[in-house]
């Protein structure tokens, strides 16, 4: 029988010393900080990943990277109240969007034909070196544009497994490949179509010029965006209503770092 001293000792809590360091009582916890990485297996997604520079010979193609940076100047506008900058929010929303539904509707239709094959057991092709990206970027469409680009990548793997086992002919295999490849590029091109004329609703109500000069370089403002009534689903806490002062702004992240395996 356990005796009654041992009894009430082994129950006693154990209470760590005193933090030697304690932090007041109205401090909170610190920053958030996670890591966020995007592995892709295809080369066509790989070079979407910092797209191409423009040349005599061949356009320029806007990549993930070229997106996010553009998208971090419209998130810090749409922070200080420029409706251009919450309109531009709308139309990347949407282009993200639109854009899934199709790469899904691709992929489905090719992992159909994958299934539909009596006797064979078909596993989509794997990469035997991935390549692996770390994103860091500021604001939450960017990383939409990331799992955009995963979805391409997932869509390209399994159109050129089809191929390689006869299911899906060269021209076919080809098309879809390209409209994919469009689809993501066009998305990512929506951002570059912005113009940082550091406006805000205040100024377009007040200053007729500022006003014009916006319509010319972006197009007509639809009226329920400027009146703040639509807004695309993620949107930033605004730091300016109208009175003209930027926000503090904190030295830029690097926006991807390579981590390949």
């Amino acid at each position: 029988m356990t005796s009654p001293r041992h009894f009430e000792t082994s129950h006693v809590p154990r209470v760590n010393p005193p933090d030697p360091h304690p932090l007041p009582p109205e401090a909170g916890p610190g920053a958030l900080r996670g890591r966020v990485a995007l592995t892709v297996q295809t080369r066509q997604a790989q070079q979407l990943i910092r797209g191409r520079n423009g040349s005599a010979q061949k356009p320029a193609i806007i990549g993930l990277v070229g997106f996010a940076d553009r998208l971090r100047v419209i998130w810090q506008a749409a922070r200080r109240d420029d409706p251009y900058a919450d309109w531009w929010l709308i139309k990347i929303h949407e282009a993200i969007e639109q854009g899934g539904q199709l790469i899904r509707a691709w992929q489905t239709q090719v992992a159909r034909r994958l299934a539909d094959q009596p006797g064979l057991e078909v596993s989509v092709a794997d990469s035997e070196r991935p390549h692996r990206v770390h994103l860091q970027f500021a604001n939450p469409y960017a990383y939409r544009g990331a799992q955009l680009l995963a979805e391409f990548d997932t869509l390209v793997r399994a159109i050129l497994t089809a191929h390689h086992i006869g299911l899906l002919d060269n021209t076919f295999a080809r098309t879809l490949i390209h409209s994919g490849g469009k689809t993501m590029r066009s998305t990512f091109a929506i951002a570059q179509g912005y113009r940082s004329l550091e406006i805000d609703r205040a100024t377009l109500r007040s200053d007729e010029a500022k006003r014009d000069r916006a319509r010319q370089a972006m197009g007509e403002l639809p009226e329920a965006v400027l009146r703040g009534e639509r807004l695309a689903p993620l949107f930033p806490r605004k730091t300016s209503t109208g009175d003209g002062k930027p926000p503090s702004t904190a030295p830029r992240p690097a926006a991807y770092s390579d981590d390949n395996g």
